[in-house]
């Protein structure tokens, strides 16, 4: 089975081509342009290095979210209008799973953090044991604060991968002595964590048609909430 698979919700943009296990390629750009630009462009030129044709995709893959709203859209755009005009199946990935799914590290606690602005982050906890991936608690949006008393409860080490890693140690680390910073380049979104998560769901039954793919927002956006408050 051939996969590609989408990721978009942050700052860096990649496209991963995944088959039988193995990572065949990726593409991956941070150099600050916008993902609508280039995403698709990624998928073209992914394709025809490894000289494959839409066709030969079995299904298609992204990261749903959580993320930034805009960033998020795009990929399931992506991901919707390949598989829609390919006929392929395709599957949503939680943007925190597929993150911690690539993590480079031993055994622990894997917490996947992105910066949800407003004094909040997106959060998911995941266990590693022995290359093994076990999700502690739902994705969700939480301030910095109860993340905080959270991770007091671990005594082992805690892996901080995603954007609001840094912005979570920083917070955080006085009073957690057990905060692991990952390098950058490890704490970043890729494509291939998606892929990885997204194989694993397929493998499952949990396939999707392009028309039933949907963001994952976990909350409304500014303008939504300041249209909420004009009504109240």
């Amino acid at each position: 089975m051939k996969l590609l698979a989408f990721e978009s919700s942050a700052k860096a943009a990649s496209v991963a081509l995944y088959g039988d296990g193995v990572l065949l390629c990726q593409s991956f750009m941070n150099d600050g342009q916008t993902h609508s630009r280039t995403l698709t462009k990624m998928a073209d030129d992914l394709l025809r290095n490894a000289s494959l044709t839409p066709g030969q995709i079995d299904a298609v893959a992204c990261a749903a979210g959580p993320g930034s709203f805009t960033g998020v859209r795009i990929g399931v755009s992506a991901a919707k209008g390949f598989a829609w005009g390919a006929e392929k199946p395709c599957v949503g990935v939680s943007t925190l799973e597929a993150m911690a799914e690539c993590v480079g590290a031993g055994d622990g606690v894997v917490c996947a953090v992105m910066d949800a602005r407003r004094a909040q982050v997106y959060n998911a906890l995941f266990r590693r044991q022995n290359g093994a991936q076990r999700r502690l608690c739902e994705d969700r949006a939480i301030s910095l604060a109860a993340l905080g008393e959270a991770l007091a409860a671990w005594d082992e080490p805690i892996f901080l991968v995603g954007d609001g890693a840094l912005l979570c140690y920083d917070a955080l680390h006085d009073q957690i002595s057990n905060l692991r910073l990952l390098p950058e380049h490890l704490r970043q979104q890729r494509a291939s964590g998606v892929a990885i998560v997204a194989a694993r769901m397929l493998e499952s039954g949990c396939a999707a048609s392009a028309k039933e793919l949907v963001p994952n927002y976990l909350r409304l956006s500014q303008a939504e909430r300041e249209r909420l408050a004009k009504q109240q």
